[in-house]
């Protein structure tokens, strides 16, 4: 596992990580949230043994990262933010150069690069100098050479910045498939990374954990969580509003585009059966109805900003 006691980082007077606590297991994929400045990074390379805390302490699989660096360093695939890489070099031979590194030899080295170029499908820039390839293929160079070892601690700063959609959901489905038997931490300002990849999210603001849980429990924290949004192209917003906001246990129906959000006082899961007959007793036609499952950057925003005052 990994074990994060009370990390913290100063800068002179000011605190870029503060008092952080964890522990993460195979099989969790921790997405570390926050704004630009909130310490992801700061985080990210302490973790992974690059810079030194002020205090605390890191545990990679039971070693302490400052005590016997390369046992615990054996253990982490690392993209740093950014992909950096050495420019002149072409992919294969960049690939090649980290394998030996890794001290990959004979029918495993082989079998590894073989995997991971087709994994990150850098088959037709393998020859090309890597200074002469789009941000995306660099970003793929990047993430090759981190999962080239086959490690059990996968750390990723922005891993899917640059990449094209199909791209991203290649490489997001990497990073579930890696997950039964590995940790991941994913450092991202990205939210939809967080509900596409993470079972586990954590957010920071000012150098600090403001919130730590599932995604699922970080949606429930949103107003619109069992909200419920009807839309419908045969009545009026102002008489759809009236009639549902008069439905007990509603406590508001707020137009928006083409509709009604309507906000129970309470949790309520009959507020959609409740939604629907009205409507149809009403004789509406019902171009969409659902449930609103909360809105993560309502969350994040409520969080961070209210730290930054």
């Amino acid at each position: 596992m990994i074990e994060v006691s009370h990390l913290t980082k100063y800068y002179g007077d000011v605190a870029a990580l503060e008092d952080l606590t964890f522990k993460l297991v195979p099989g969790e994929i921790l997405g570390f949230l926050g704004p630009n400045g909130a310490g992801k990074s700061t985080a990210m390379k302490m973790l992974t043994g690059f810079l030194r805390p002020s205090s605390g302490e890191v545990r990679i699989w039971g070693s302490n990262m400052w005590q016997d660096s390369l046992a615990a360093q054996r253990h982490i695939g690392y993209l740093p933010e950014g992909a950096p890489a050495y420019e002149e070099m072409t992919p294969l031979g960049f690939l090649q150069f980290i394998a030996d590194a890794r001290g990959l030899t004979g029918v495993e080295r082989a079998n590894r690069l073989e995997q991971t170029i087709t994994v990150m499908s850098l088959q037709e820039v393998l020859g090309q100098r890597i200074e002469t390839l789009s941000k995306g293929f660099k970003r793929r160079v990047g993430l090759a050479q981190a999962i080239l070892h086959d490690p059990d601690v996968l750390i990723l700063d922005e891993p899917t910045d640059g990449l094209d959609p199909n791209q991203k959901h290649q490489v997001r489905k990497m990073i579930k498939g890696l997950s039964a038997d590995k940790i991941v931490i994913v450092s991202t300002h990205n939210l939809e990374e967080v509900t596409a990849v993470c079972n586990r999210a954590m957010v920071l603001a000012k150098g600090r954990v403001v919130s730590d849980g599932t995604p699922e429990s970080l949606m429930a924290m949103s107003p619109y969580h069992g909200a419920v949004t009807l839309k419908s192209s045969s009545a009026s917003l102002a008489e759809i509003a009236e009639v549902v906001g008069s439905i007990t246990g509603v406590k508001e129906a707020v137009p928006i585009a083409g509709g009604i959000t309507i906000f129970p006082e309470n949790i309520d899961n009959t507020l959609f059966t409740k939604v629907l007959e009205v409507s149809l007793a009403k004789g509406w036609k019902v171009d969409s109805l659902y449930v609103e499952s909360g809105r993560l950057d309502d969350v994040f925003r409520s969080l961070t900003e209210g730290e930054s005052q």
